[in-house]
C-alpha cells in the first residue's frame, strides 16, 4: 500500500503519512490487488455475513482485504457499522418514474449516517499510529461519527462546526459523545482550511474527507450494494454531493470491483448537489476545467451546504470513469421527496432525499429511461434535523404537497371519526 497523487503521480510511503501531496492535490491509498483471488473473497465475504462478534461481523471490515489489508487486527475498531438495509418502496419507484429502484439506507448506521464507514477506518488508522486527539470540521454527521469512534477507544474528539446552517441535532450528538465541540463564526470550507494549516501545532489527526483512509473505508458501502445483489449492479447508482468524499469513494469501490471481475460492467453515476450549494454540477455543466466555489451556499439539507468541496477533482474522475452525470434540485424538491420517503417507512435526513428528488428530476428530463434501474444512496437518519421536519409537516412549509399535520381533536367519538 501507498499513498498516491493523481494530480502529480508522485507515491508515498504509509509511514510517510500526510493528508496532501507536496504540490498540493489530495492523496489517495494505492492497493495492488494482483495476488488476490476474487473467487475466494467472495466465499469470505458471504462466510462473513454469518459473524456476529467478530471485527469481520462489521460491514465495512468484511472487506478488509479491500480496505486495509495491512492493518493489524488489534487495532481494528468496530461497532459493526454497515449491515445497513437495502430497501425497495413502491411509493418512491412510482413518484421516480423508473421501473426499480432501491434505496441503500445508510442511516441505519450506528452514528445514524454514512459516515460510519469511513470515520470507523480513519479512527482506527489514527489509533495504530498511537494518536490520541482526533479532529474535523463538520456540518454535523462527520462530528457525531467521529465522536461516537473516539468515545468508543477512549479518545479525545475536538470538532470544529460552524455557527450558521447545521442541524442542531447532529451537533447535540456530538456533544453527548463527549468531543469538545469548538463552534466558530465561518463555513466549512474555512474550518478545513484551518484544520490543514495549524493540525501540527495542536496535535490533531484529521479526520474529514481529506483523510485517505475516510474513502477506503465508504469503499464499503457499494461493495456491500454490489454483494446483497449478487454482484449485479443497476444501472445507476445515485449520490447526493457535499463535500463530495462519497462520490469518490463509490467510484474508487467501483474501480475496484471492476479490475477484481467481481461486476461485468460499470453503472453509471448520478451526483445531485442542492441548487444553493452546487458549485460541482455548474462545472460539469459549464465543462470547466476548474470549480468555482460558492462562498455563501445555502440549502435547507445542512449536509450539502459546502461551497467549496475538497474532492472535486476525484469526483470528476468519477463522472468520467462511469459516464455519469450531475443534477442540481430545489429545496422544495428535496424536501417533498423526502416526505415521500418518510411516508415509504424508511425516512432520511434532507440531504439523503436529494438523490430521489434528482432522479426524479433526470427521469422528466429524459437523462435517465423509465426501464432502467437505480440505487438511491440514503446518507442520514430522519432525526438528523427535526426542525426541517417541524416546518414541512407543522407549519405549512411553501411548497409542502405531502405535509401531515398533527390533528387535534377531544376524545370524542363524533369528532374522531371526521378526522
Amino acid at each position: 500500500m501507498k499513498l498516491h497523487c493523481n494530480d502529480c503521480d508522485q507515491r508515498f510511503e504509509l509511514s510517510e503519512f500526510r493528508y496532501a501531496c507536496s504540490c498540493g492535490g489530495l492523496l489517495e491509498v494505492e492497493q495492488d490487488f494482483s495476488r488476490l483471488d476474487s473467487d475466494e473473497l467472495k466465499r469470505s465475504f458471504n462466510q462473513r455475513l454469518s459473524d456476529r462478534m467478530s471485527p469481520y461481523a462489521s460491514g465495512v471490515w468484511r472487506y478488509k482485504e479491500l480496505i486495509f489489508p495491512e492493518l493489524e487486527e488489534r487495532h481494528l475498531v468496530t461497532k459493526y457499522e454497515g449491515n445497513t438495509g437495502l430497501y425497495q418502496a413502491d411509493k418512491v419507484t412510482q413518484y421516480t418514474g423508473l421501473r426499480k429502484i432501491w434505496l441503500k439506507c445508510q442511516s441505519e448506521n450506528p452514528s445514524g449516517s454514512f459516515k460510519d464507514n469511513g470515520m470507523v477506518v480513519a479512527v482506527s488508522h489514527g489509533k495504530s499510529l498511537g494518536l490520541d486527539k482526533f479532529t474535523c470540521t463538520s456540518t454535523g454527521n462527520t462530528s457525531s461519527s467521529l465522536a461516537m469512534y473516539s468515545s468508543l477507544i477512549d479518545r479525545q474528539a475536538y470538532v470544529f462546526v460552524p455557527n450558521q446552517n447545521i442541524s442542531l441535532n447532529k451537533v447535540l450528538q456530538t456533544v453527548a459523545y463527549g468531543a469538545k465541540v469548538i463552534a466558530f463564526d465561518g463555513t466549512y470550507d474555512q474550518g478545513i482550511a484551518f484544520l490543514e494549516k495549524h493540525h501540527p501545532e495542536l496535535g490533531l489527526y484529521i479526520c474529514n474527507s481529506i483523510n485517505p483512509f475516510r474513502i477506503e473505508g465508504q469503499k464499503s458501502i457499494i461493495y456491500e450494494i454490489a454483494q446483497y445483489l449478487q454482484w449485479e449492479l443497476p444501472d445507476w447508482i445515485v449520490v447526493p454531493g457535499g463535500a463530495l468524499s462519497n462520490v469518490s469513494a463509490l467510484g474508487k469501490g467501483l474501480a475496484d470491483l471492476y479490475a477484481l471481475g467481481f461486476i461485468r460492467k460499470l453503472p453509471r453515476v448520478a451526483l445531485v448537489q442542492a441548487e444553493g450549494a452546487s458549485p460541482f454540477h455548474k462545472m460539469m455543466s459549464n465543462k470547466q476545467d476548474t470549480l468555482q466555489p460558492e462562498p455563501h451556499p445555502n440549502t435547507i439539507a445542512s449536509a450539502l451546504n459546502i461551497g467549496h468541496p475538497p474532492s472535486w477533482k476525484k469526483a470528476r474522475q468519477t463522472l468520467r470513469n462511469t459516464d455519469g452525470i450531475t443534477v442540481s434540485v430545489t429545496d422544495e424538491e428535496i424536501l417533498n421527496a423526502k416526505a415521500i420517503i418518510d411516508q415509504s417507512g424508511i425516512g432520511c435526513e434532507p440531504a439523503s432525499a436529494s438523490t430521489v428528488a434528482g432522479l426524479k428530476k433526470l427521469h422528466a428530463s429524459g437523462e435517465i429511461h423509465a426501464d432502467e434501474t437505480a440505487v438511491c444512496i440514503l446518507t442520514g437518519h430522519l432525526l438528523k434535523d427535526t426542525e426541517v421536519l417541524r416546518k414541512y409537516h407543522l407549519e405549512n412549509a411553501r411548497g409542502a404537497l405531502f405535509a401531515n399535520p398533527i390533528r387535534q381533536s377531544a376524545l370524542d367519538i363524533d369528532q374522531i371519526i371526521t378526522l
